[in-house]
Protein backbone atom coordinates (compact mmCIF):
# COMPACT_ATOMS: atom_id res chain seq x y z
CA UNK A 1 0.00 0.00 0.00
CA UNK A 2 1.54 3.24 -0.76
CA UNK A 3 2.21 5.88 1.72
CA UNK A 4 1.89 8.83 -0.38
CA UNK A 5 -1.21 11.05 -0.60
CA UNK A 6 -3.99 9.85 -3.44
CA UNK A 7 -5.43 12.78 -5.68
CA UNK A 8 -7.70 9.96 -7.61
CA UNK A 9 -9.14 8.44 -4.53
CA UNK A 10 -12.61 9.44 -4.30
CA UNK A 11 -14.25 7.15 -1.62
CA UNK A 12 -14.18 3.86 0.32
CA UNK A 13 -16.18 1.66 2.93
CA UNK A 14 -12.89 0.48 4.32
CA UNK A 15 -11.62 2.50 7.34
CA UNK A 16 -8.27 2.14 6.90
CA UNK A 17 -8.54 3.88 3.58
CA UNK A 18 -10.33 6.65 5.21
CA UNK A 19 -7.55 6.88 8.08
CA UNK A 20 -5.17 7.09 5.27
CA UNK A 21 -6.55 9.45 3.70
CA UNK A 22 -6.61 12.14 5.99
CA UNK A 23 -3.45 10.68 7.02
CA UNK A 24 -1.79 11.56 4.36
CA UNK A 25 -3.84 14.71 3.28
CA UNK A 26 -1.96 17.55 1.99
CA UNK A 27 -2.62 21.17 4.27
CA UNK A 28 -4.88 22.49 2.35
CA UNK A 29 -7.34 19.62 2.57
CA UNK A 30 -6.64 18.75 6.39
CA UNK A 31 -7.78 22.67 6.54
CA UNK A 32 -10.96 21.91 4.94
CA UNK A 33 -11.20 18.63 7.03
CA UNK A 34 -11.43 20.89 10.34
CA UNK A 35 -14.48 23.06 9.65
CA UNK A 36 -17.36 22.74 11.71
CA UNK A 37 -20.88 23.80 11.67
CA UNK A 38 -22.05 27.32 12.62
CA UNK A 39 -25.14 28.65 14.86
CA UNK A 40 -28.46 29.23 13.46
CA UNK A 41 -28.03 33.01 13.73
CA UNK A 42 -24.58 32.64 11.77
CA UNK A 43 -26.30 30.31 9.07
CA UNK A 44 -28.56 32.89 8.75
CA UNK A 45 -26.40 36.02 8.75
CA UNK A 46 -23.78 34.80 5.95
CA UNK A 47 -25.55 32.43 4.20
CA UNK A 48 -23.65 29.47 4.65
CA UNK A 49 -23.48 26.02 6.66
CA UNK A 50 -19.87 25.73 7.85
CA UNK A 51 -16.75 27.20 8.30
CA UNK A 52 -13.06 26.29 9.45
CA UNK A 53 -12.17 26.49 13.39
CA UNK A 54 -9.95 28.98 13.82
CA UNK A 55 -7.99 30.24 16.93
CA UNK A 56 -10.34 33.02 19.00
CA UNK A 57 -13.40 31.68 17.64
CA UNK A 58 -16.22 30.78 20.28
CA UNK A 59 -17.49 26.91 20.08
CA UNK A 60 -19.97 24.86 21.59
CA UNK A 61 -19.43 21.13 22.32
CA UNK A 62 -22.76 18.76 20.97
CA UNK A 63 -20.83 15.49 21.50
CA UNK A 64 -18.96 13.70 24.76
CA UNK A 65 -18.55 14.33 28.14
CA UNK A 66 -18.11 17.62 27.51
CA UNK A 67 -21.89 18.26 26.11
CA UNK A 68 -22.72 21.63 26.27
CA UNK A 69 -19.80 23.78 27.37
CA UNK A 70 -18.84 26.56 25.50
CA UNK A 71 -15.49 28.10 25.52
CA UNK A 72 -12.42 29.58 22.82
CA UNK A 73 -10.52 27.98 20.76
CA UNK A 74 -7.24 28.09 22.27
CA UNK A 75 -5.26 26.27 19.42
CA UNK A 76 -6.15 23.65 16.61
CA UNK A 77 -3.95 21.16 15.64
CA UNK A 78 -3.61 20.50 11.80
CA UNK A 79 -1.35 17.13 11.63
CA UNK A 80 -4.04 15.35 14.18
CA UNK A 81 -7.29 17.02 12.93
CA UNK A 82 -7.81 18.14 16.50
CA UNK A 83 -8.86 21.39 17.81
CA UNK A 84 -8.49 22.47 21.90
CA UNK A 85 -10.53 24.29 23.70
CA UNK A 86 -10.14 26.59 27.01
CA UNK A 87 -11.68 25.58 30.20
CA UNK A 88 -12.28 22.09 28.45
CA UNK A 89 -9.24 20.02 30.81
CA UNK A 90 -8.61 16.66 31.62
CA UNK A 91 -6.62 16.04 34.60
CA UNK A 92 -4.02 13.55 34.71
CA UNK A 93 -2.97 11.02 37.61
CA UNK A 94 -0.04 13.49 38.74
CA UNK A 95 -2.29 16.33 39.13
CA UNK A 96 -1.62 18.15 36.00
CA UNK A 97 -4.55 19.68 33.54
CA UNK A 98 -4.17 18.87 29.94
CA UNK A 99 -6.18 20.66 27.17
CA UNK A 100 -8.60 17.88 25.89
CA UNK A 101 -8.06 17.13 22.08
CA UNK A 102 -12.11 17.81 20.60
CA UNK A 103 -13.17 16.70 17.06
CA UNK A 104 -14.30 19.34 14.84
CA UNK A 105 -17.46 17.87 13.60
CA UNK A 106 -18.79 17.45 17.61
CA UNK A 107 -18.61 21.39 17.56
CA UNK A 108 -20.61 24.50 16.75
CA UNK A 109 -19.10 27.60 16.40
CA UNK A 110 -21.06 30.26 18.10
CA UNK A 111 -18.89 33.55 17.55
CA UNK A 112 -16.25 34.23 15.14
CA UNK A 113 -13.37 36.34 15.25
CA UNK A 114 -13.58 39.55 13.82
CA UNK A 115 -9.51 39.78 13.34
CA UNK A 116 -9.49 38.11 9.89
CA UNK A 117 -12.15 40.00 8.03
CA UNK A 118 -10.95 38.26 4.63
CA UNK A 119 -11.85 34.36 5.92
CA UNK A 120 -15.38 36.07 6.37
CA UNK A 121 -15.88 38.03 3.19
CA UNK A 122 -14.61 35.51 1.09
CA UNK A 123 -16.99 32.23 2.20
CA UNK A 124 -20.08 35.20 1.60
CA UNK A 125 -18.56 36.00 -1.74
CA UNK A 126 -18.35 32.31 -2.79
CA UNK A 127 -21.85 31.72 -1.26
CA UNK A 128 -22.94 34.83 -3.34
CA UNK A 129 -21.76 33.90 -6.65
CA UNK A 130 -23.22 30.41 -6.32
CA UNK A 131 -26.71 31.63 -6.05
CA UNK A 132 -26.40 33.84 -8.68
CA UNK A 133 -25.11 31.24 -11.34
CA UNK A 134 -27.92 29.13 -10.21
CA UNK A 135 -30.41 31.84 -10.84
CA UNK A 136 -29.02 32.70 -14.68
CA UNK A 137 -29.52 28.64 -15.40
Amino acid sequence: MKSDFSRTWIESVQPRKQRKYRYNAPAHIKRKMLSCALSKELKQKMGIKSLGVRKGDKVKVLRGSHKGKEGKVSSADLKKLKVFVDKIEISKKDGNKIPYPLDPSNLMITEITSQDKRRIKKKVLEKASEKTVVKKN
